[in-house]
């Protein structure tokens, strides 16, 4: 009986993929300030009448993104931004009715043990705290300055992914309770804590795409595999205290991403090269497969999307292919557990 919440939680797991591919258009056309009121509820409906939409640009011309990126702005340029937003902002009202609705539902029915249950109750937690995260980070960009804070981008951009991996892990659970049991123990423990470590340095590769994203540092240094002719640009701790250019410092943020993306790009197919030699079965194999598959995927859109200087449609699927080459990783961890 549970292979129905599996699936609802998959479904859950595609609205979040779709959740962080919109909202990273939506940072690349900075269309994130344009909704300057969290109304989780009223919110939910869009401007209809001429009225309605003036009512929402003189909101929008009281902020420091109109009046020093956007002065003059028209109704019809303001829409162009605004509906990134306000989709955004949907389809996270969206994920929440999706969960809860069901969540409910398999409750009444008794189809939900208590551990279960209080994993769910977490994940719906989350869920929550994202939503505010979000408007918390849009506050950053308010006040005094047009963009919003690169550390609560980073931040809410993390949450989405834990989020999804949550859920995706929870789901694997429920479709697959089996371990794999056809390697000795030592060997299977080796590949575990490899894949483990490889699904964890991904993330932290996502959080250092947020920070690449929050600062634009993705339009400086258009060239591969050196930075503007170094392999260590010049200029990586120029600011004080030293532990800001980490966050601040666009040659560092943007050497922080290269530098994981290539330890990734010699790790995985190492780790593909010892999963080869193991005795594993064959869903666990297509995994180890597919791991290295979305890897190569990944790194080749990351690669164009630099070089041709971040165009929004390869920008945003190289951040769903962040999501896709995570959860590859997550289904390998999880089949080796």
């Amino acid at each position: 009986m549970q292979k129905p919440i599996a699936i609802w939680l998959l479904v859950c797991c595609a609205l979040v993929f779709a959740m962080i591919v919109v909202g990273g258009v939506t940072r690349l056309t900075d269309s994130g300030l344009s909704i300057v009121e969290w109304q989780p509820i009223v919110g939910t409906m869009p401007p209809i009448t001429q009225q309605d939409w003036d009512i929402l640009l003189e909101k929008y011309r009281a902020t420091p993104q109109y009046q020093q990126v956007n002065k003059g702005m028209s109704v019809d340029e303001f829409k162009s931004i605004f509906w990134w937003e306000y989709f955004h902002r949907l389809l996270g009202r969206l994920i929440g009715v999706v969960f809860f609705v069901p969540f409910v539902y398999f409750l009444w029915k008794k189809q939900i043990d208590r551990p279960l249950g209080i994993k769910l109750a977490g994940i719906f937690v989350l869920g929550g705290l994202q939503g505010f995260m979000g408007w918390y980070m849009v506050m950053s960009g308010l006040v005094n300055d047009p963009h919003v804070s690169q550390y609560r981008l980073t931040a809410h951009l993390g949450l989405a992914f834990i989020i999804f991996a949550a859920m995706f892990w929870v789901a694997l659970g429920l479709l697959s309770p089996a371990r794999e049991q056809a390697q000795p123990d030592e060997q299977l423990r080796s590949l575990r804590k490899f894949s483990f470590g490889l699904s964890w340095l991904i993330f932290i590769m996502i959080l250092s795409g947020g920070f690449v994203a929050g600062i634009r540092a993705g339009f400086a240094y258009n060239t591969f595999p050196l930075m503007s002719g170094h392999l260590i640009p010049p200029g990586m701790f120029m600011l004080e205290p030293w532990y800001r250019n980490f966050f601040d410092n666009v040659a560092t943020v943007q050497f922080d991403h290269r530098l994981i993306a290539w330890i990734l790009a010699f790790s995985v197919p190492f780790f593909w090269y010892k999963s080869r030699q193991a005795t594993l079965s064959g869903t666990t194999r297509l995994a180890c497969n597919l791991f290295l598959l979305m890897l190569a995927i990944q790194i080749a859109l990351g690669i164009s999307t630099l070089l041709m200087v971040v165009p929004i449609p390869l920008a945003a699927s190289h951040q769903g292919g962040a999501v896709l080459l995570f959860a590859a990783s997550l289904w390998v961890s999880h089949r080796l557990r």
